[in-house]
This record gives C-alpha cells, structure tokens and sequence, in this order.
C-alpha cells in the first residue's frame, strides 16, 4: 500500500477506478452497486464509461475493478467494440500491488455466457495485479441475489486490498 509522506496512515483512504461498458445499462446499475459498496468500506471511488477511460488510469488507484458485458456476435462472445482498445492497452500495464476484480453481464441464452468478464480476468492477472474476488457473473440484470453476489464481490476485493 502506497501512503503519502504528509498523511498520516490511520487517515489513509484507498481509492478504486471502476470502467464500465454498457449497452443496456444493465452493467452500469452492476457498476454503480459495486461503487456504493466500495464508498462503504471508506474506498474513494471514481466510476468510468470505458469509451471516457484510459487503462493507464488504473495505475493510479489501489482497486481495479471493470464491469463489462459480452456482445454476441453469430453466438460467438467476443468483447464490446467499445471496449477493445482499452482491453489491449491493460494488457500492456504492470499493475503489481494493485487488487483487482472483474464483473459483468451476460445473457445465458448463448453458449458462450459473459466470457468478456473472463478476458478481462485474463488480462488484468498478466498485469501482475492481484486477484481479489471470484469474478460475478449476471445473467442480464442483477436481481437480488446478484446484489448479494456483488456486495461479497466488494468486500473480498476491500479485504484483499487492506492485507497487502
């Protein structure tokens, strides 16, 4: 964990970057579940649409954390447009000491069911990057026991986080 010179640990407050990609909104509602959770646990957080954010922004954060949906294209998964050049730009970083958790959402209607949220599990574990939660699958919207799926999400990530 990074503390600056000038505060004093106790007051240390960890900061998180969430980069969402949405076309139903479904995954910016799992984005914005996960950020009141994180503000729970004290986490400072900034949320991003992945067309507004640069991988490198998570160079400057503790917590890392994308939500992101799967496009299927002829039933084959494949990542959002939108997202890709982000995708390709994390795998480029060294985001050792940093923790990092993927979710997103999926429709179970296709064989290949939220494999984006697996590529960017892939990519942020060739960072270096720690792994801090099992990754949340959604199928569609999240419904009550996928808030409790992601508020587990969140705290495992916090905790993970504060044991570095």
């Amino acid at each position: 964990m990074f503390y600056h010179s000038q505060t004093n640990w106790r007051d240390y407050r960890a900061t998180a970057r969430i980069v969402y990609a949405s076309m139903t909104g479904n995954n910016e509602e799992i984005a914005g579940i996960v950020e009141e959770e994180l503000e729970k646990y004290g986490v400072t957080v900034t949320t991003t649409e992945v067309s507004q954010a640069m991988a490198e922004d998570f160079q400057t954060v503790d917590i890392c954390i994308v939500a992101t949906y799967t496009y299927s294209d002829v039933g084959d998964g494949v990542l959002p447009d939108e997202a890709v050049d982000f995708y390709e730009d994390l795998q480029e970083l060294d985001l050792t000491g940093k923790v990092y958790g993927c979710c997103g959402s999926g429709d179970k209607f296709y064989d290949d069911f939220a494999t984006s949220v697996d590529d960017f599990d892939h990519a942020f574990a060739a960072t270096g990057a720690t792994k801090g939660a099992p990754s949340v699958k959604i199928d569609l919207a999240p419904e009550d026991d996928d808030i409790a799926a992601l508020e587990a999400f969140t705290k495992a990530i916090v905790e993970k986080q504060q044991s570095l």
